[in-house]
């Protein structure tokens, strides 16, 4: 197995995905502390100058992206429901920091996530959201296609089926990531200062 990864924040992003009221409250287990987690890994990604980006799910009226084969947002769209595309109230990102808005599971599908990643020289990232089995599988298979390198962390991240979580995380995932803790990013970053 790799050496873990070794961070250097000016060429490292946090992307903190789909953490979104609706979806923080009906798919964290434990909605509290998951937002402490994640604001104390935002707070210090900004303090060593990581580029915080922010990935959010949101359509237009009528849902005109959902096709009739989309089986995961055809529930949303069939609902009506309006899934505001707004970051958690307390993980509100600061005026320079990127919010991208998607339309499909993952980040990088249909959005301009790539370009602000080269145009910004990143070829790390650290991943954070909710579900572990939807937006974080998603992002990180693409990124790993795309040669980023990749750190996701465990404690930042959240599934409603907690097994499904463990596998990921525990069998899936460092196949083509590092898998680490809010502290061993913060031990990391205080390391590299």
């Amino acid at each position: 197995m790799p050496d873990p990864i070794a961070l250097d924040p000016g060429r490292t992003a946090l992307l903190v995905m789909d953490c979104q009221t609706g979806i923080v409250e009906n798919y964290a287990p434990n909605p509290a502390a998951l937002l402490q987690r994640v604001s104390e890994v935002i707070a210090a990604a900004r303090a060593h100058g990581m580029r915080v980006i922010y990935v959010v799910v949101g359509f237009r009226p009528g849902y005109p992206e959902i096709g009739p084969n989309n089986r995961s947002f055809n529930a949303l769209k069939d609902s009506g429901r309006v899934l505001a595309p707004v970051v958690h109230p307390e993980l509100v990102p600061h005026e320079a920091e990127p919010i991208v808005v998607k339309r499909r599971v993952g980040a990088f599908a249909g959005t301009d996530l790539e370009i602000i990643l080269r145009a910004n020289g990143i070829d790390t990232l650290v991943l954070a959201g909710i579900s572990t089995s939807g937006v974080v599988l998603s992002t990180l298979r693409h990124a790993a296609d795309a040669d980023y390198r990749i750190a996701v962390l465990r404690d930042c991240c959240a599934d409603p089926d907690a097994a499904v979580h463990d596998c990921l995380m525990n069998k899936v995932f460092p196949r083509q990531a590092d898998v680490m803790t809010a502290d061993d990013l913060l031990g990391s970053l205080a390391a590299s200062a």
